[in-house]
């Protein structure tokens, strides 16, 4: 660069036949203001200038969008996203004309910018600031822009899978198709299951022992007895399924569970609000439950608005809300949770007109189930990496390209 400077001031080392006097400074210092004022070079340092501001501007607008993102103000952060994307599309309307141009060009932020690379990550975060949105087309809005964009490319790519397969499928057919018994994908109640039955027996030996010893230990089991009851009553047995979940095994559970939702749903082209892990917080958002994965299917929305609702609408629904129980069969062989999500399931098939019987219920239930198995058994390889990054404690958007990026790898 000295070099190619040196030049252009006309101060390059004189030829010896001059003994190696210098030039004199006054000529230098008249080609130097003579270069200053020279338009090319008024234009580059107006393009330096210009891009220092875009590059301070851009980076103060990156820092309100991650504040945006840590309020899970969705509207503000989608608005950014947008707003920049408008501003690139007129740079770039703007610098075409100029491109013949000997004067050069300045340079935008979705180019060699070096802020660009942080652009890719920072546009999936606009999925952590679901959780808090009210207005759940707001969130459709999220996903469809950053699907339109191509960060999505398997969001709804299952969505018409519900028109295929048979009807109806008898207990038979579902143990031949998945090999295994209709019980064992049913949520079993508490003593019931094999764990919860050895730890009754444990729980009932313990007591005897120390009766026996002389340890009375019925006032303290009389008011655990009730305390746990008031809490099945008013908090829908969120205190006792928080402390459940400091236990390993169960927790994992709950992850293979929600996973099973969340993928289902991310396949089926249903937006994901979020996924809540904590009972304590599940309670204070209003799901029944342990856990739970909220998300939005905005069809089934507007058809119930309209007094109807469509075969593949409900269908795709109930395929989401059976895919915990599915997901929990196919990684331990049977399920244990998902009760809520039966009761769940039950009310909607009531609040059809004509309602559905108990024989239309069941056997609803097990197409749902067995769509949902197979679903996630072609997508193995998405739910685990679904469930490893919920493990590590890991955000909406992380999990979402978690999946997508193990999609891409199994191609």
């Amino acid at each position: 660069m000295m070099m190619s400077l040196t030049t252009w001031m006309g101060c390059s080392p004189p030829p010896p036949s001059f003994n190696n006097s210098a030039a004199p400074s006054h000529v230098c210092n008249s080609n130097f203001r003579l270069l200053l004022q020279t338009p090319q070079f008024v234009a580059e340092k107006r393009s330096r200038k210009v891009t220092k501001s875009i590059r301070t501007r851009a980076l103060r607008e990156w820092q309100e969008y991650e504040e945006a993102v840590k309020e899970k103000d969705l509207a503000r952060a989608l608005k950014f996203l947008k707003s920049l994307e408008n501003n690139l599309q007129i740079q770039q309307q703007q610098q075409q004309p100029s491109t013949s141009s000997s004067i050069p060009s300045i340079p935008s932020l979705g180019g060699g910018d070096d802020l660009s690379f942080l652009r890719p990550e920072r546009n999936w975060e606009v999925l952590d600031a679901c959780l808090n949105a009210d207005d759940m087309k707001l969130v459709g809005s999220a996903y469809k822009f950053l699907r339109d964009r191509g960060f999505l490319p398997n969001f709804g790519k299952c969505r018409n899978i519900v028109l295929e397969g048979p009807r109806d499928v008898t207990p038979t057919v579902l143990k031949s198709s998945t090999g295994l018994e209709a019980s064992k994908l049913s949520p079993k109640k508490w003593g019931l299951s094999g764990s919860s039955t050895a730890v009754l027996a444990a729980f009932l030996g313990g007591v005897s022992f120390l009766l026996y010893q002389g340890i009375d230990v019925r006032p303290n089991l009389t008011a655990i007895l009730g305390l746990a009851m008031l809490d099945s009553i008013f908090l829908g047995g969120c205190c006792l399924a928080q402390i459940s979940s400091y236990w390993p095994p169960y927790k994992r559970r709950i992850l293979v569970h929600e996973a099973g939702h969340l993928l289902t749903a991310y396949l089926m082209g249903c937006p994901i609000r979020g996924v809540i892990l904590d009972p304590i917080v599940a309670m204070q958002m209003g799901i029944q439950g342990q856990a739970g994965t909220q998300f939005w299917d905005e069809k089934l929305e507007k058809e119930l608005g309209e007094g109807r609702l469509s075969t593949a609408a409900f269908d795709r629904y109930c395929m989401v809300l059976f895919a915990g129980i599915a997901a929990e069969a196919l990684v331990y062989g049977e399920a244990e949770g998902g009760e809520n999500d039966e009761n769940l399931f039950r009310s909607i098939c009531v609040l059809l007109q004509p309602p559905f019987s108990i024989a239309q219920m069941s056997n609803q239930a097990r197409w749902s189930v067995l769509q949902s198995y197979n679903l996630l058994k072609w997508h193995k390889h998405a739910h685990r990496a679904a469930v490893k990054a919920l493990e590590t404690g890991s955000s909406l958007s992380v999990v979402i390209r978690k999946i997508e990026e193990a999609m891409l790898s199994n191609r």
